[in-house]
C-alpha cells in the first residue's frame, strides 16, 4: 500500500460522507489523496464541495447512454484514468453492472445505512421502523456484484428510540456514518485491511465478524 492512499469518491447527492473523509484528512491527518470526485448528477452538491477543496470532479450523465451496462463501463473507465487505489461509494444511488465491477474487486467500498445483511437497497430507516427493530445502524462493506451484499468490514449501531421516524432516525445515524467511514479508510490506508481469498483480512488475520464502532474506535 502506498504511503498516501489515492482515493476516488463516487456520489449522487450532498456528499456528507465525502465531507467527513475530507475533514478527517484536513484535521486528523488521514493519509489520503483525493484524486477525483465523480457523480451521475451534474447538480449534486458533492461536486461543489470537491471543487471548493481543489479536488478534480467529473460528471457522466446516464441519460446519454442507451444501456446501463455501457454507462457503467464508461464511468469506471473514466474513474480508472485517475489511477485511484481505492474507490469509495458515498451515497451513489445506482446499481452497478457486475462485469464493470470486476476490475475493482477488493478496491471498492460502500457505506450503507443499515446493519447488513438487513435491509439492502433503499428506505432502510423506514424498513427498520416498520419491522419493530430495537437497533439500527450503518455498515461499510466491500462492493461486489450483489447489491449491498459484499463482505462487511465494520458497523456502527444505535438504539431506536420511542417516537423515532425516518427523519429523526436518519439524522441520528448520520454522525455515526461520518465516524465509521473514515475509520475504515484509515485501516486501508495503513495497509492493515484487505480483501483476500479468505475474506476480509485485518492485520493478516481473517476478520470473522464485522468490526464495531465503539467509544470512538473500531474494535473486534
Amino acid at each position: 500500500m502506498p504511503a498516501t492512499l489515492r482515493i476516488a469518491v463516487l456520489a449522487s447527492g450532498r456528499g456528507s460522507n465525502f465531507a467527513a473523509l475530507l475533514t478527517a484528512h484536513e484535521r486528523k491527518g488521514l493519509p489520503v489523496d483525493f484524486v477525483l470526485v465523480a457523480s451521475d448528477k451534474a447538480e449534486a452538491p458533492v461536486l461543489q464541495l470537491a471543487q471548493s477543496a481543489g479536488i478534480p470532479t467529473m460528471v457522466l450523465d446516464p441519460r446519454e447512454y442507451a444501456e446501463r451496462r455501457a454507462y457503467d463501463f464508461a464511468l469506471f473507465d473514466r474513474i480508472g484514468a485517475s489511477k485511484p487505489d481505492l474507490l469509495v461509494l458515498a451515497g451513489f444511488m445506482r446499481i452497478i453492472d457486475g462485469e464493470a465491477l470486476k476490475p475493482w474487486a477488493g478496491r471498492m467500498i460502500n457505506i450503507h445505512p443499515s446493519l447488513l445483511p438487513k435491509y439492502r437497497g433503499l428506505h432502510t430507516h423506514r424498513r427498520a421502523l416498520k419491522a419493530g427493530d430495537v437497533e439500527h445502524g450503518a455498515s461499510v462493506h466491500y462492493v461486489t456484484a450483489e447489491l449491498d451484499g459484499g463482505p462487511v468490514i465494520a458497523q456502527a449501531t444505535l438504539s431506536i428510540e420511542a417516537g423515532d421516524d425516518e427523519t429523526t432516525l436518519a439524522a441520528r445515524l448520520l454522525p455515526l456514518e461520518h465516524q465509521l467511514l473514515p475509520a475504515v479508510v484509515a485501516l486501508i490506508a495503513a495497509g492493515r485491511l484487505t480483501l483476500g481469498a479468505q475474506g476480509v483480512m485485518l492485520d493478516d488475520e481473517p476478520l470473522r465478524k464485522p468490526l464495531r464502532w465503539r467509544d470512538g474506535e473500531l474494535v473486534r
